[in-house]
């Protein structure tokens, strides 16, 4: 017996690994978390297996249904969105399956600050503007460690990914605007890749009006930085035909 924890992905069903498909498809109980999986990723379950939703669960009863698995011989499909190294609560569970020595292995999907990028048609790295991203959080009921809060990490000026932060836009910009300034470009995907996706553009000045307007407040990813509104930036050296590397020698420039 196995827990499968599978990344579902940001929504759309056909974003889906092979491999979390096959899991969700074969296990005779799947264990999602109905608050925020579609239920069309759940229509790859086999007719007679368990499909439980988690969204009302505690940590107890989660671990209970493991057990009870365990004891009937069947493999779990535990299925979180995104990508459940990211924000996915996961690291509690494995380390109660650990100590109940219930087998256990993760499954990556598409992450939905990936998605939120693709939908809006947008490299989060840009050569010399900047070539790192930032995935974090804006502090709420959750408390930032020492030197995480965003004030700290807007001192990089990099790309940022917030996860879990769409409603707290406000503290956001107060904590942003010093460092990136008021007219830095922010993006807010709510529920990227599914049919009732929305995009909300903006900047630190008024993102948050803008979002109250369209009346979002669950399952948004944020993105902030310049790379969103960015045109002129150099070319990457990766195709530069003066450039050399493994796979291509540099070609002469014969000058005349």
């Amino acid at each position: 017996m196995k827990v499968y924890i599978v990344g579902a992905g940001p929504g759309d069903p056909k974003l889906l690994t092979v491999r979390a498909v096959e899991l969700i498809s074969s296990c005779p109980v799947v264990l999602y978390t109905g608050s925020l999986v579609p239920r069309e990723v759940l229509a790859q379950a086999r007719p007679d297996a368990r499909v439980l939703d988690s969204s009302g669960m505690t940590l107890d009863e989660i671990l209970e249904i493991f057990e009870t698995a365990r004891a009937a011989g069947h493999d779990v499909a535990r299925v979180h969105t995104g990508d459940p190294v990211l924000f996915g609560s996961i690291a509690e569970q494995i380390r109660r399956l650990d100590a109940l020595g219930i087998d256990w292995e993760i499954v990556p999907g598409v992450s939905s600050f990936t998605a939120a990028a693709a939908v809006l048609g947008r490299e989060l790295t840009l050569p010399e503007l900047t070539q790192t991203v930032i995935l974090t959080r804006a502090e709420g009921r959750t408390r930032m460690p020492t030197g995480e809060r965003l004030s700290d990490l807007a001192q990089h000026r990099a790309t940022l990914a917030l996860f879990l932060s769409i409603t707290l836009l406000e503290e956001v910009s107060r904590q942003l605007i010093p460092a990136y300034g008021a007219d830095c470009p922010v993006a807010v995907v709510h529920k990227a890749t599914c049919p009732d996706q929305q995009i909300v553009l903006g900047t630190l000045a008024d993102i948050r009006e803008r979002v109250r307007a369209a009346g979002i407040k669950t399952q948004a990813m944020v993105l902030v930085g310049h790379v969103l509104s960015a045109t002129e930036f150099p070319d990457s050296r990766l195709y530069d035909p003066s450039f050399s590397h493994r796979f291509r020698r540099a070609k002469k420039v014969i000058s005349t």
